[in-house]
């Protein structure tokens, strides 16, 4: 799908779909839709006189034009309160048109870039969440039938605008890339674990890397073993599918001494190992890689918008099942960092292959680390579906994520991470044991995650309750939602922008 400018009036434009946008309690149309107004004799003010287009927020009115312009027909879409418009609802009303575009099979969609000229949305965001949203709504996963199901794509986007700008041009770029950022985490996350296995992970890292000119490397299991990642070696114990230390760099600037760390959760599979989980369900333990996928779909934005700062993308991958060569309730492990871990709950593995992740970002320079994990039904009971959870120990740094995913429009909430909850980590056997009970699970799998950040600015994300959702939005279909995409790379902008000191 392309999306560019057209500077032709509404009369001349051939395409299957216009779309134009319309506030609430506005009593005439204004601007471009005044201009298809005229051309269709009043039209559009009857429909609004009448009651049909009443300009409720995401709304719409499809019209048929009956020839009387080339486009076949016109959507109006409800923009809702003039002065409660923002650039969350350019992405979803974008959205809106596009899918009522695949619904009428049109090909080419123009429409007025919804903001234009509004006071509460600077001129990069109107394209810049116009393009996010039709790229996200267009996502489509083809699955593995035989006989392909048949799905309408759209070829060509054109914004009527009598002016362009750079900022108007390089918001579509920026929308674009990550909208494509966050569907390739989902194509990832979607995909079956048969499929999308600790190998397949690490040569989609690969392929990213490549193609963008970055840094990478993929460590096997001897290597892992040199550098003592007991951590992530005992995890992948139980499987026969070998484990893989996925690192890709990207070089903003040239010294290397200011270096953003993405550290994601790669465990490709969940069966719990020897403590297994019920088989209800189990198959969506497919999505335990959603960190990981998060990742590598940050790095295909960032390698598309070059932003001017340092990255390691660290990916710690492998499956975790039960066998004879399983590791088990009661066992030992030592991690990179020298830290040992007692071992009450195989199922509470996500939290040990992040420690060597983190320890190996560390190693690799990462001088502030943001880990994303699928890493406990705990968030779920706290925050649902709709909210990502938020642990850090530097308040600064979270301040700056924050603001960071507000842009993005993605969810967060900072959850406390007192000194408290870390006796419940504590083992009288080992450094730390890897869960600390039912009450404030989310809490205590944090501040095990902070045991091996020590002095670095950290953050970590609970998405277990945001990667996979059940139900549709007109930016996110049902299954992988490519969480926290958009908000990394947005951090990245921002660094690249402003520096991270």
């Amino acid at each position: 799908m392309k999306i560019e400018f057209t500077n032709l009036n509404v009369a001349e434009i051939k395409a299957d779909l216009l779309v134009f946008g319309h506030y609430l309690n506005e009593k005439k149309p204004q601007g471009k839709l005044a201009e298809l107004d005229q051309v269709l004799d009043g039209a559009i003010s009857d429909l609004i006189q009448q009651g049909d287009i009443t300009g409720k927020a995401k709304e719409t009115v499809l019209i048929h034009t009956f020839g009387k312009i080339p486009a076949s027909r016109v959507l109006v879409i409800g923009l809702g309160n003039y002065d409660q418009f923002d650039q969350d609802l350019i992405r979803e009303v974008a959205a809106i048109a596009v899918k009522q575009g695949i619904k009428v099979k049109a090909k080419r969609i123009a429409s007025c870039p919804f903001g234009i000229n509004h006071p509460n949305v600077h001129e990069h965001h109107v394209t810049h969440s116009f393009a996010e949203g039709a790229v996200l709504a267009a996502y489509h996963f083809e699955g593995y039938r035989s006989e392909k199901e048949e799905h309408h794509q759209i070829e060509f986007i054109q914004l009527m605008a009598d002016q362009v700008s750079e900022e108007l041009e390089y918001g579509i770029e920026c929308g674009t890339a990550y909208g494509l950022g966050t569907n390739l985490a989902r194509d990832l996350v979607n995909s079956p674990g048969n499929l999308m296995t600790p190998t397949k992970m690490a040569e989609k890292a690969v392929e990213i890397a490549r193609r963008y000119g970055m840094e990478y490397e993929v460590l096997g299991k001897e290597e892992m073993e040199r550098l003592g990642m007991g951590g992530l070696l005992a995890v992948a114990q139980g499987s026969d599918q070998p484990p893989k230390m996925i690192v890709i760099k990207y070089r903003g600037r040239e010294k290397w001494d200011e270096v953003l760390g993405f550290v994601g959760k790669g465990l490709t599979f969940d069966s719990g190992g020897i403590s297994l989980k019920p088989a209800a369900n189990m198959d969506e333990m497919k999505t335990d890689m959603a960190g990981g996928a998060a990742v590598l779909g940050a790095m295909e934005a960032i390698g598309r918008l070059r932003p001017k700062v340092n990255i390691v993308a660290v990916i710690p991958s492998t499956e975790n099942l039960p066998s004879g060569k399983a590791y088990k309730p009661g066992d030992v492990i030592r991690t990179m960092s020298g830290k040992t871990i007692e071992v009450l709950n195989t199922d509470a593995e996500g939290r040990l292959i992040l420690a060597d992740g983190i320890t190996y970002a560390k190693k690799l320079g990462a001088t502030r680390i943001i880990d994303l994990a699928t890493l406990t039904g705990a968030i779920l009971v706290a925050l649902g579906t709709v909210t990502t959870g938020a642990f850090t120990n530097d308040p600064a740094f979270l301040e700056d994520f924050k603001k960071s995913a507000k842009k993005a429009g993605e969810k967060i909430w900072q959850l406390p991470t007192f000194d408290e909850y870390k006796e419940q980590i504590k083992s009288q056997i080992a450094d730390l044991k890897n869960t600390g009970g039912r009450n404030a699970g989310s809490i205590t799998a944090a501040l095990f995650l902070d045991a091996f950040a020590e002095d670095t600015p950290w953050i970590h994300l609970d998405i277990a309750g945001t990667a996979f959702t059940s139900k549709e939005t007109p930016t996110t279909p049902k299954g992988a939602t490519g969480v926290m995409v958009r908000s990394l790379v947005q951090i990245a902008k921002h660094y690249g922008k402003h520096g991270m000191k």
